[in-house]
């Protein structure tokens, strides 16, 4: 069981620092959907969130996960690239799940949680935190 962790240690890391993630980045787009969804358009919160969802998770993932040494900005930049692309694919699931099968913003937000972690982790750890 020990060598299994071992072995195994940066993927239970990196799913330690993303369900933190996760549950930041989903709670503040429920709670600004919830403050502010009435007049402001879901789309925008889920882009506001996510820009700061995005710098908490750079930061956990470079001291807990990668552990990287130095190229801040160039790492926090593809990092940016890796979860730019999740959020374009968000925004394009997302108003399928809302406007086509009329599932609402939260939970549809919700179910596609689990195609952004797997999608997130292969960016980052080939190309975020990679060798350049």
């Amino acid at each position: 069981m020990k060598q299994l962790l071992i072995r195994h240690r940066e993927k239970i890391n990196y799913l330690a620092v993303g369900a933190w993630n996760t549950v930041f980045g989903y709670s503040l787009f429920v709670a600004l959907y919830f403050l502010l969804g009435q007049n402001i358009h879901y789309l925008v919160l889920l882009i506001v969130s996510n820009i700061l969802s995005i710098t908490n998770a750079y930061v956990g993932y470079k001291l807990f996960v990668f552990k990287t040494k130095g190229n801040y900005l160039q790492e926090y930049l593809r990092f940016y690239v890796v979860y730019g692309t999740a959020l374009v694919l968000n925004f394009v699931l997302l108003p399928v799940c809302v406007e086509i099968f009329k599932v609402s913003p939260p939970l549809a937000q919700a179910g596609l949680l689990g195609l952004n972690i797997i999608f997130s982790y292969l960016g980052h750890k080939n190309y975020s935190f990679g060798v350049a």
